[in-house]
């Protein structure tokens, strides 16, 4: 059975930064997680998509969080990594690490949540204005 788990999250102010962590034996493995990524779930809503990552180390990220969300995946530590700077109150939501086990090594982005094969159980973050 595949475990992710979030960490990092907590109550910041405005303007801070707040690094999220996920981990877990799958993250390590690009066979079993090829594409990977942080979602929020802000109160009644759809989660979305704050960033993806793909084999390559590309990354994607949607207008509201380009420019100040880096996603970074380290195959030896089994981590994947959420930097957050210059977070909003508009960040505020709970976050979510999630994998997919079938994709290309490069090239593609998988944007909905319904894609994603694994999930943790989420992190609070929670922006202060």
């Amino acid at each position: 059975q595949v475990e992710l788990e979030e960490s990092g999250g907590g109550v910041v102010q405005a303007g801070d930064s707040l690094t999220l962590t996920c981990t877990g034996a799958g993250v390590g493995s690009p066979n079993e997680m090829r594409y990977m990524a942080w979602f929020r779930l802000k109160t009644e809503k759809e989660r979305e998509i704050v960033a993806g990552i793909d084999l390559a180390h590309v990354a994607f990220y949607p207008p509201p969080t380009r420019g100040r969300f880096t996603i970074s995946r380290d195959f030896s530590k089994e981590e994947l990594v959420l930097q957050m700077n210059n977070l909003k109150p508009e960040d505020t939501a709970v976050y979510y690490c999630a994998a997919k086990r079938t994709a290309p090594y490069s090239g593609h982005k998988f944007f909905m949540a319904q894609e994603y094969d694994y999930w943790g159980r989420g992190t609070q973050v929670t922006v202060a204005s």
